[in-house]
């Protein structure tokens, strides 16, 4: 069945009849009912020099078909393409369109305590423990239209949790695919640490649409907890017809650790916020983003990070590639609370435009309020240098292939750091369709 949502011309009725088909608790439903009620009244997000009235966030299809397979073997190529260690360590979840089609777990983890499911799985099954996460410390279901249509439609999603003193030495996988014309991929994501532990994920989100308008609303929220390492790995290939939010936000206690490293691709208009709130001593973050512009499409990046503990420190590496129209905003702010004395927050943000008709700002900003503390930042925009062009044209290489050389180059200094091999090589791939 595929139930239109035009306009939030919905109602709580819609609501309950869809949460009481997937057996959620009641205090989830309570939140949808929640989230429906502000998102009538709420404003949509106001990213800075990005108009985006117009854009497309609540016209879609909201119950989807999906499918079911037995093996790896069994999903179309493009998606097996994305799948690499998990499916090598056994820990995999692969997601069509919101339901989970393919799923597997090790009896090492499960023994340990570990929980890696699909949403509507872990509401059934853990309820109580999901509430403890859900929209709690990270995330914001009032923040502004698109989060509180989050809380009310949602109809895809992840837990992941890792008990106190468990570190999983192999990394934990999943994709989210989209293959429906004017589908809406309203996709909440939860990973949990306890003290002391350590985990590694990885996701992508793909989409195979044809035509129309789908719809990509996407929440996820991360929590480290005292003494503990997350890394997270993410690379996103969404098309063309595809109008994407995304808001990834972390919580780092005290002497935890939180490492995002995102290939963001996605050919479609996109909003995106990574937000990284330091609370506890001790706590770090370290931020890795790369991204191409192509077309006509519009993009607003904001990597935000928040200091509240003592000896807290952030560091900052994102690199973009504006080609042909596109236009996108790079916006890198780190904030030092009063308080937060010996941190260190840095910066860097560089963009690269291969044409005349591209636009890409880099706007650097910090804001302390605390003396004692270190920070800095740096920044460029620019085209490509001519003379790389030319040095490279002279010895025999065409113009198309010797700027397919430069955006590798420019992006290799960030590529080439990220923390998680398997991202490595997926973004690679990814980056060299992008710029053929």
């Amino acid at each position: 069945m595929a139930t239109e949502m035009k306009n939030l011309h919905y109602d709580t009725s819609y609501l309950e009849n869809f949460s009481g088909r997937r057996g959620e608790p009641d205090w989830f439903l309570d939140l949808r009912k929640k989230g429906l009620e502000l998102a009538q009244t709420l404003p949509l997000p106001k990213p800075e020099k990005t108009r985006i009235i117009g854009w497309n966030f609540t016209q879609f299809e909201h119950e989807l078909p999906t499918r079911t397979v037995d093996a790896v073997a069994d999903l179309p190529e493009n998606v097996r393409s994305l799948i690499g260690q998990g499916e090598q360590s056994g820990n995999l979840l692969v997601l069509h369109n919101g339901s989970t089609a393919y799923a597997t777990l090790s009896e090492d983890l499960k023994a340990k305590g570990v929980i890696f499911t699909d949403l509507a799985t872990a509401l059934r099954d853990h309820g109580d423990l999901v509430k403890k996460y859900y929209f709690s410390k990270a995330a914001k279901l009032d923040a502004h239209k698109l989060t509180a249509l989050n809380a009310a439609l949602v109809n895809s999603g992840l837990f992941l949790y890792v008990p106190k003193n468990v570190d999983i030495e192999v990394p934990l996988q999943a994709v989210f695919w989209l293959d429906h014309d004017n589908g809406g991929l309203i996709n909440h994501v939860i990973i949990a640490t306890e003290a002391n532990s350590s985990v590694t994920y990885v996701e992508n989100y793909l989409s195979t649409t044809n035509s129309g308008q789908a719809v990509a609303n996407i929440i996820t929220e991360v929590y480290v907890g005292e003494n503990a390492r997350v890394q997270f790995g993410g690379v996103e290939y969404l098309s063309s017809d595809v109008t994407t939010f995304i808001n990834r936000r972390g919580y780092v206690g005290r002497d935890g650790n939180l490492q995002w490293a995102l290939g963001q691709m996605n050919d479609g208009d996109l909003i995106t916020e990574t937000y990284s709130e330091l609370a506890g001593d001790g706590s770090s973050v370290d931020t890795k983003a790369v991204s191409i512009g192509r077309g006509t499409q519009k993009q607003n990046f904001v990597n935000r990070i928040k200091h509240y503990g003592k000896n807290s420190t952030s560091n900052m590496l994102i690199h973009g590639v504006q080609r042909e129209e596109a236009q996108a905003i790079f916006n890198g702010i780190t904030k030092i609370e009063h308080g937060a004395s010996k941190s260190d927050g840095e910066q860097t943000q560089r963009v690269l435009m291969l044409s005349s008709k591209a636009r890409g700002d880099a706007n650097p900003i910090l804001l302390i309020d605390e003396d004692d503390v270190v920070a800095g930042h740096a920044a460029s925009v620019g085209r490509i240098d001519p003379i790389q062009l030319y040095y490279l044209m002279s010895r025999g290489i065409p113009k198309n292939e010797a700027e397919r050389l430069i955006i590798h180059g420019f992006l290799e200094p960030v590529v080439s750091q990220l923390p998680i091999e398997g991202v490595k090589e997926q973004l690679a791939a990814v980056i060299e369709g992008k710029v053929q």
